[in-house]
């Protein structure tokens, strides 16, 4: 009785005791990024402690674990940073050494805590051999400050990270940002990546930029050295910042196995080629539709093919791909996706196609106006839908044609199904093993800003996207680009951008759709 009337007549003088002052807290939480191999230093697990209004502490330790981990060999070794009050990974410093994986480990090291949030982050390099099919899983099970034991409230439970690999990371081969990939898995099971080669700078054309090719022959696990399948260097007299060649499509001929690689071509006419290309025919007036193909899995390549005058309007200011990837038909049609400004300014997405295995190339009007990047999928009764971005913003728009273009129909699903903040996506078909048809969709599903990159599941020829059925890829901001390709035993592949990197991952569609 004594004690209760001593602390509350303590609280009416507004002085607390110690026991009643507020706690040190901790929390930890995972964002639903991968681990990537090639990566020195990857996010996996960020703990916030928090110490109230004027009080200071001193971290003595803190504890993890590797439950949920598949297995802790892939991982070659962890640390741990701190970036104080600000929670930037980007800003880190290291806490202690580097650490080797296992079940339950401790890090102990005394760092000053001040007054309100400390952030501290457990990061983890991959060895190569890391199995993609795997998962990475961290829990900070106790945190000791002083003499506070904490267990820290998990706040993303639900999250547990995939292992990818970054196929190309700023600076690699000296290029300063690797952007627009596109991705195919060829006939004789060859996964082939094509990006921009962004050589000085991450600026779009024109500049001094290259269509890069990267090749892996064991599924996405190893990578082969960088080559170019499209570089032309100093045409005509000018510097190579004005002979860019980017924006690439790649399509694999299924009857011969060749592989085409489409990219755009801007000559002279320095600034951004979007606007500085205008009506003509020639380089030195408007940007050029090159080919180029390969006949040994993409280790060498022709050399360019300018195929503008077969398909280009005189009176239109420019004409490209995709970017992303083509397609070859049931009937050997060569279809990739295209784009084209017309005399007045406007973007239309198109198609073009060849019917003599890429000898000759026709091309298709134009399916809506204000759309211009697209990818296009055939469809189970041989139509062709065209999935587009579209400048009004919000959402996708979606057109359907049984004439290779001459003609399109707006489908059902248009500027309604799947949204997007104006930004290229993917889509592609996949024949599952239990005979199921599938159309995967890939995009930044948001209707502003660059982030949640998210496979998304149709499994009536794109009428309906089930909303149960997403897979969340990338929560955070991103530069968005994607491109899928389907691979042996009901897997598809992903390639796509960071912010400046292109990073590979691998998902099992069966097991998120349901055996």
């Amino acid at each position: 009785m004594m004690k209760t009337c001593c602390l509350f007549l303590l609280l009416l003088i507004g002085i607390a005791p110690a026991s009643v002052h507020a706690q040190i807290t901790a929390e930890s939480s995972q964002k639903q990024i991968p681990v990537l191999i090639r990566k020195d230093d990857n996010e996996v697990l960020c703990v916030k402690i928090t110490c109230p209004d004027k009080t200071t502490a001193t971290l003595r330790s803190l504890t993890f674990t590797t439950q949920g981990t598949t297995d802790i060999r892939d991982i070659e070794s962890i640390a741990l940073y701190s970036t104080g009050a600000e929670k930037n990974f980007a800003t880190k410093s290291r806490v202690g050494s580097t650490l080797s994986a296992a079940k339950e480990f401790t890090v102990r090291q005394q760092v000053k805590l001040s007054e309100g949030d400390n952030y501290f982050w457990l990061s983890a390099k991959l060895k190569p051999s890391a199995d993609l099919f795997h998962k990475i899983d961290f829990q900070c099970t106790k945190v000791e400050a002083d003499n506070n034991t904490l267990t820290p409230k998990d706040t993303t439970p639900d999250v547990v990270k995939r292992i990818g690999i970054a196929v190309r990371n700023r600076g690699d081969d000296g290029s300063h940002t690797y952007r627009i990939p596109g991705l195919v898995y060829t006939t004789k099971k060859t996964l082939i990546g094509v990006y921009d080669i962004r050589w000085k700078n991450a600026a779009d054309l024109q500049g001094d930029i290259d269509v890069g090719v990267s090749r892996s022959t064991d599924g996405g696990q190893t990578w082969l050295p960088m080559k170019k399948a499209i570089d032309m260097k100093k045409w005509g007299n000018k510097p190579e910042n004005q002979n860019g060649v980017g924006d690439p499509a790649v399509l694999v001929d299924t009857v011969t196995g060749r592989i085409w690689v489409a990219g755009l071509w801007s000559h002279g006419n320095p600034g951004m080629t979007w606007h500085s290309s205008k009506p003509g025919m020639k380089p030195e007036e408007t940007s050029q539709f090159l080919l180029a193909y390969s006949d040994d899995e993409g280790a060498s390549w022709s050399k360019p093919i300018n195929i503008t005058e077969q398909i280009k309007d005189p009176k239109w200011q420019l004409l490209l791909q995709g970017p992303g990837m083509g397609i070859c038909l049931k009937d050997g049609t060569l279809v990739f996706p295209a784009q084209f400004k017309d005399e007045n300014k406007v973007p239309h997405s198109t198609i073009i196609y060849s019917k003599d295995r890429g000898k000759t190339w026709a091309i298709g009007t134009g399916a809506k106006s204000k759309t211009t990047e697209a990818q296009v999928v055939e469809l189970q009764n041989g139509d062709l839908m065209l999935n587009m971005r579209d400048d009004r913003g919000g959402s996708r728009s979606v057109s359907v044609t049984s004439d290779l273009g001459k003609t399109w129909q707006e489908h059902s699903t248009s500027r309604s199904a799947l949204q997007e903040p104006v930004c290229m996506a993917s889509i592609i078909r996949m024949k599952l093993q239990d005979g199921r048809n599938v159309l995967v969709f890939c995009n930044p599903n948001t209707k502003r800003g660059r982030t949640h990159l998210t496979l998304k599941f149709s499994l009536d020829d794109g009428q309906t996207w089930p909303e149960k059925y997403n897979f969340l890829l990338y929560s955070e901001g991103c530069y968005g680009y994607s491109c899928l390709a389907p691979m042996d035993n009901d897997i598809v592949s992903v390639l796509y951008e960071g912010a400046g990197d292109l990073y590979f991952e691998k998902v099992n569609v069966a097991e998120v759709l349901g055996r």
